[in-house]
């Protein structure tokens, strides 16, 4: 597979804040999902992957990641994201995502694997679906 394929098809799921590129999803059998993550310039997303943990890797652009208490209030943890950078998030962490000084393009690998029509709820959270 080759990212151009799936331009512009239901793999590509754009919100305000992100693109994500879903090159590898469940029905794949790898036991994981691959995505290519575009966040955008300037913006801050909540996230709690309360069902998946995930591994990221900076290939391009800047920010941070601001760690969570579970109530939703920072623990003082602030780490920089840029080219080279790799974050997991085993243990469920809330946490705050930014891109500072341009787009950040990142490479994103989930446990369990994500199904593609997955979007954050109000909670920051990613159901967990099965294939449909």
């Amino acid at each position: 597979m080759c990212l151009e394929e799936i331009l512009g098809t239901e793999c590509e799921v754009k919100t305000d804040n992100w693109i994500s590129r879903r090159l590898l999803l469940k029905k794949d059998g790898m036991g994981f999902s691959l995505h290519e993550t575009i966040i955008k310039q300037g913006t801050e997303t909540f996230i709690w992957y309360k069902h998946h943990v995930e591994a990221v890797y900076c290939i391009a652009g800047e920010g941070e990641v601001e760690v969570l208490d579970e109530n939703g209030q920072t623990t003082g943890e602030i780490y920089s994201i840029k080219p080279g950078t790799l974050y997991a998030l085993n243990g469920h962490e809330k946490h705050l995502l930014r891109a500072t000084t341009a787009d950040m393009r990142m490479v994103c690998v989930f446990n369990p694997p994500l199904t593609g029509g997955e979007v954050h709820d109000e909670n920051g959270v990613y159901p967990l679906l099965e294939e449909g």
